[in-house]
């Protein structure tokens, strides 16, 4: 399978991307969230007229925080993948990834306000 992977146009592989990212969406209640909250900023970047580097720094900030989701997400994945019970260290590892996420989301909410402030 790794090898047929590693041979697949790059089509398929970003066919494969996308698959992955609607996957999450759907089954990831926080990354749902996340993207509201993004749409919400979009919005309310759009109506307040924000110069093109404040979009381009809220855009990065937004996709940040989804990334940041999508790879703890995949992290929690494949630690249940190879843990079949409670296990500390695999705690751990989830504390840690979903720990990102929260750091991630805290830089964008100061760096959101930061910018949206100036134009309110």
């Amino acid at each position: 399978m790794r090898q047929h992977y590693r041979n697949q146009s790059l089509i398929k592989k970003i066919g494969h991307a996308f698959s992955g990212i609607g996957t999450a969406f759907k089954n990831e209640r926080n990354i749902r969230y996340q993207a509201v909250v993004g749409l919400f900023v979009i919005i309310v970047s759009f109506i307040l007229h924000i110069s093109k580097t404040d979009w381009a720094l809220l855009l990065v900030l937004i996709a940040l925080v989804i990334a940041t989701e999508l790879i703890n997400t995949a992290i929690e994945g494949v630690v249940d993948l190879c843990t079949f019970s409670e296990d500390p260290l695999a705690k751990k590892v989830k504390d840690i990834a979903a720990g990102a996420v929260v750091v991630m989301a805290m830089v964008a909410i100061i760096g959101g306000i930061l910018i949206l402030s100036k134009y309110i």
